[in-house]
């Protein structure tokens, strides 16, 4: 692999097979398989099949195959080999079912792990610029402090982990939205799959993935076995288990799908509302220790065996929990930064009402707000919460259009949004 002008690290397509770093047996049995299944095809097809050049590769495996009476040449529309036909014989069927017994893994090949390696640590998330101008952009649809900004900026530019805390409503999940877009507008390489002492770890998912369109993608040359991607953020809640972290071994299909944290390499992975996982929190904690110290992590095959995979990952731990309740002092000091959401003041209420309010097409009244602050926050010693003026404008327009009324900002129609709100924002 050679670094290209413009990419940390870029793949350049390989010659031989030799080149990509696999065994001609792995080849062969992947070539024999995708055959089996689709019946004939031409070179062409069985190299785009495979994300590997024709020439040089794709051809040798063919004759190969040809050689040992595995497949044969049903015909050609053009002299080019490429345009050949090929059908799968009789023992090239055999072959195919023995291939399928050991893994019925069939599409682009892998690449060798030490080599997924090696891009993963070229691309680190702290390789992209995020400037504060990038910061305050990604985040202008929010009301923060300045104490915020300047807490996430660091944060973000290191790349290695974050621990959102606070009371619920005040924009955890919004902030680590718009951080994991601003992380995703940068791109990278992954591959498809990975492949390690014979074994296969499918490492692109089209559900948290998202390829980069060229336009022109055809004028640049790279090996197509890798993908790329925008930078990936992935989130995960309540669903996590223990179990998404490691190696996902399919009995059936007999290859692995990898868990969430090499997915989400060279990007972000939000844990949110942490703390009410189906799994201890200590748990996932012990089990992140050392990769998050070490920025590496270590996965265990189904053989027993353990491999080490790059742990280039920004982890954001969301929680409406005091961290005291979820950790103690040697996981917190391993999480470089810690950020408090604190309720907002009345002035940043005021400009959240505001925002709302024209977002809504409801025209804005001070002496409203006014009133809505004195009688249902203060004399009722309510909290403040970011998310309040959101929901209590989303019940009032709900109220009048069910009255016939338009929706402005009466004392009537307040107090009424407040009523149908109050008893979920007490609790």
């Amino acid at each position: 692999m050679e670094q290209t002008e413009g990419f940390a690290f870029f793949p350049t397509p390989p010659r031989s097979i030799k080149d990509t770093g696999l065994n001609l047996g792995l080849l062969v049995d992947l070539t024999i398989k995708t055959l089996y299944l689709e019946g004939f095809m031409t070179g062409a097809q069985i190299a785009d099949a495979l994300a590997l050049p024709f020439t040089g590769v794709m051809d040798r495996v063919l004759e190969f195959l040809r050689r040992e009476h595995l497949c044969e040449v049903r015909g050609s529309k053009s002299v080019s080999e490429r345009a050949f036909e090929y059908i799968i014989t009789e023992k090239g069927s055999d072959k195919a079912k023995e291939a399928m017994e050991r893994s019925q893994y069939v599409g682009p090949a892998p690449v060798p792990l030490e080599e997924y390696r090696k891009a993963i640590k070229a691309q680190p998330l702290s390789s992209t610029l995020i400037t504060p101008e990038k910061l305050r952009k990604a985040l202008s649809h929010l009301v923060l402090g300045e104490d915020i900004i300047n807490q996430l900026g660091p944060a973000v530019t290191m790349g290695h982990s974050l621990f959102l805390y606070g009371p619920p409503g005040n924009g955890k999940t919004a902030i680590s939205e718009a951080l994991g877009k601003l992380i995703s507008e940068s791109s990278m390489f992954i591959p498809y799959a990975v492949e390690v002492n014979g074994h296969i770890i499918k490492v692109f998912d089209n559900l948290n993935h998202k390829l980069v369109v060229q336009g022109a993608e055809e004028l640049i040359q790279y090996d197509r076995r890798w993908l790329l991607i925008h930078r990936p953020f992935i989130t995960v809640g309540g669903e996590l288990t223990l179990e998404n972290l490691d190696l996902i071994y399919n009995e059936i299909t007999k290859y692995y799908e990898a868990p969430i944290q090499m997915k989400a390499n060279g990007g972000m992975l939000l844990i949110d509302d942490f703390g009410r996982q189906q799994v201890r929190p200590q748990d996932i904690l012990n089990r992140w220790i050392v990769p998050l110290e070490k920025r590496a992590d270590y996965l265990t095959l189904h053989t027993g065996l353990k491999i080490e995979i790059p742990f280039e990952v920004f982890v954001v731990f969301s929680t409406n929990l005091p961290p005291s309740q979820l950790v103690d002092e040697a996981f917190l000091r391993r999480i470089r930064y810690k950020v408090e959401l604190r309720n907002p003041t009345f002035e940043e209420y005021r400009l959240i009402f505001r925002r709302e309010c024209e977002a809504r097409g409801i025209p804005y009244d001070e002496s409203a707000l006014v009133y809505l602050l004195r009688e249902h926050y203060i004399k009722q010693k309510v909290p403040l919460r970011a998310c309040h003026p959101r929901d209590i404008l989303d019940q009032l327009i709900s109220i009048a259009r069910y009255t016939n009324k338009p929706p402005r900002l009466t004392k009537e129609l307040i107090d009424e949004a407040w009523a149908a709100y109050y008893l979920s924002i007490r609790k």
